[in-house]
């Protein structure tokens, strides 16, 4: 038997001079794509950087952007660069990817001119608001950028006609905002430009002429109200709600109930002339029976102009998401038997209000749509607007999204226990509605404003700034309000929550009202984490929990607040994952200040070194800032507890 061969297996043929040349030029192709995208980040990183450090310094009163500096003293890259990944490092920036997508400048005093050949820079910009600011002038040529989805410059001073050709290459645009300005000559007719357009708001201003054909067909709401409009609207218009067009006294045509005359028709005056004397009796007998039902109508109601229905008011808001809603009353199951009887604990089953005291008025969801409303804005847990009754009593009504997942029976009780409390400094729920999807909550208007109003409004001669003496009264006010919530609610871990100067309302004699308390147990977690001020403290950033101390060092930074008049940054935008070392290091560098300038000079510096009372001013405000600064202890275990920061506080004169 012959051995077996073993098999012929064929090796493969060693690489050639061309394929080794091939493969290296593979690699160093991969690794120069590698090295261009790694530097256009970084390129484009310094370039954003750049671009808003010009627009910056083209704004006057641009305290509240200090964070926008590249120059920063630790060298910590995340500070340096406007965005890390989806985060914005610098305060009303918004990122996506690492790039910049939108500016929230809202409530900042903001002033200047601003600079749109400095926003042309950042390619990637596809928002902007600027509401509540003090900008003025002439509409700026935002027409530039091109690919803008929204643009919100509501609640400035703008004025003065704008161009016609405005909005001409902004194919793009799907919110404009530029209602309660000072625009003035007529609008202009490239807003019907914009195919995407969705939401145009142009009321409070004194527009002029006729309203432009707006053939946009997923417009979903517009307001021109309060101008000096005239003539027809046009019939695309016509579906809208009438309150969208009120306030004009010229305009006519649906939905208005106004029909437009119609031209003069010339005609032989003789054979007119009996025409003309039937065509006045005619006109006299009407207007009799006009001035018959108004004297009707006015005998049985007030003259209280109406809310509406929902669309009235649904164009109001923030920048990005951006809508006030009032409830329809479809929506809210509101019917003829919605009044409200006695003390209703289950009033939502039945469509109505369930009122929470027995020493306030009723009324019902009808009611609140009749009344005369006024918008007071969006925050971060919905909408709000001030509802004047037809007997004259004002209440505020807050709508919140973000509370479905807490059941019904659980609100109730919850609606129960905040009826139940009763404090000088807590503004006092009145009334509620309940709804899977949303919740209604009813407080009574409060005249003067929040304290965050009065710390960064503009002052003047007739409306200064704070003195010492109201800001002690006011300190003295949140934190006996806090404390009394501390003492009530032994079994919550965060009473208050959410303690900020924009939560803080001021009554007439300046005595402060705590608002939007007690919300930690409804509001669903994770919207809680992102916007509360709770999950913004050093002990939730550190160890993801909070404790009864945390409202403790939410009142240290609104005292620091109080007495410096600095606007805390990170407060004024809420994005998930903010990190509390932005306040950890403003409370840092309030501290090491030198303490002749950290107060807020409009508190009365020409008088700190005389002797008032019998007390050293100066003196007493170093005893609060060194309370405040106890309150904002890292530590929670070495914080101060709430009793101990009332009964110093109790202390200063």
């Amino acid at each position: 038997m012959g051995a077996h061969a073993a098999p012929f297996v064929r090796a493969p043929p060693p690489p050639t001079t061309t394929t080794t040349t091939l493969l290296n030029l593979l690699w160093l192709n991969l690794l120069l794509l590698v090295l261009f995208f790694s530097s256009t980040t970084v390129g484009d990183a310094e370039s954003d950087a750049n671009a808003l450090i010009k627009f910056k310094s083209s704004l006057s009163n641009a305290d509240a952007l200090r964070s926008w500096n590249i120059n920063n003293n630790n060298n910590d890259p995340k500070t340096m660069s406007p965005c890390s990944g989806n985060y914005g490092n610098w305060i009303g920036v918004l990122c996506s990817e690492g790039y910049i997508w939108g500016l929230q400048l809202e409530n900042m005093a903001l002033a200047g001119d601003i600079d749109v050949d400095s926003l042309l820079l950042l390619p990637h910009l596809r928002t902007i608001s600027f509401m509540n600011n003090n900008f003025e002038g002439g509409l700026p040529d935002f027409k530039k950028l091109g690919s803008l989805k929204s643009l919100f410059l509501s609640h400035n001073h703008f004025s003065g006609q704008i161009p016609d050709d405005a909005f001409t290459g902004m194919g793009s645009l799907k919110k404009l905002y530029l209602s309660h300005n000072e625009f003035t000559g007529t609008i202009p007719s490239s807003v019907a430009h914009p195919n995407k357009l969705l939401e145009l708001r142009l009321d409070g201003n004194r527009f002029t002429g006729a309203i432009p054909d707006l053939q946009q067909k997923d417009l979903k709401i517009l307001n021109v109200s309060n101008n000096e409009l005239e003539g027809p609207i046009p019939p695309t218009l016509a579906k809208l709600n009438p309150t969208s067009f009120s306030g004009n006294k010229d305009l006519c045509g649906k939905p208005l109930d106004l029909e437009c005359k119609s031209p003069a028709v010339l005609s032989d005056p003789q054979k007119s002339s009996p025409m003309k004397i039937i065509l006045i009796v005619i006109c006299c007998l009407v207007a009799l029976a006009a001035i018959i039902m108004v004297l009707i109508i006015y005998r049985r109601s007030s003259m209280t102009p109406q809310l509406g229905s929902s669309s009235s008011l649904k164009a109001t808001g923030l920048p990005v998401p951006a809508a006030v809603v009032v409830a329809e009353q479809q929506q809210y199951g509101s019917s003829p038997d919605m009044s409200v009887s006695g003390n209703s604990k289950r009033g939502d089953q039945h469509g109505k209000l369930s009122f929470v005291r027995d020493d306030r008025q009723r009324f019902d969801l009808q009611d609140l749509l009749r009344a005369s409303a006024e918008v007071l804005g969006s925050g971060n847990f919905g909408s709000s607007y001030k509802a004047v009754l037809m007997d004259g009593h004002a209440v505020v009504v807050k709508r919140f999204k973000h509370m479905n997942n807490c059941g019904r029976e659980e609100f109730h009780e919850h609606m129960r226990r905040l009826g139940r409390l009763g404090h000088p400094n807590l503004l006092p729920l009145v009334a509620y509605y309940y709804r899977k999807e949303e919740k209604l909550l009813v407080f009574d208007y409060v005249h003067h404003g929040s304290l965050a109003s009065h710390l960064h409004g503009n002052h003047s001669a007739e409306q200064p700034g704070l003195d010492w003496a109201t800001r002690l009264k006011i300190v003295k006010g949140v934190a006996r309000g806090l404390f009394y919530l501390h003492e009530e609610l032994p079994s919550l871990i965060v009473p208050h929550g959410h303690l900020k100067s924009s939560n803080v309302l001021l009554n007439e004699s300046m005595e402060p009202l705590l608002m939007d308390y007690t919300l930690v147990p409804v509001v669903n977690l994770e919207r809680a984490q992102q916007i509360m001020v709770a999950y913004k403290s050093p002990e939730y950033a550190q160890q993801g929990r909070t404790t009864r101390k945390t409202d403790v060092w939410s009142l240290g930074i609104l005292i620091l607040e109080i007495l410096t008049g600095k606007f805390p940054a990170n407060y004024l935008i809420a994005q998930s994952g903010t990190d509390a070392a932005e306040l950890t290091s403003w409370v840092d560098s309030i501290a090491k200040e030198d303490t002749a300038r950290v107060f807020d000079k409009e508190m009365g510096t020409k008088n700190n070194n005389n002797n008032i009372d019998g007390h050293d001013q100066v003196g007493e405000m170093l005893k609060l800032l060194k309370i405040g600064v106890a309150c904002c202890e890292e530590d929670a275990a070495k914080r101060w507890d709430l009793k101990e920061v009332l009964q110093k506080i109790e202390e200063l004169n």
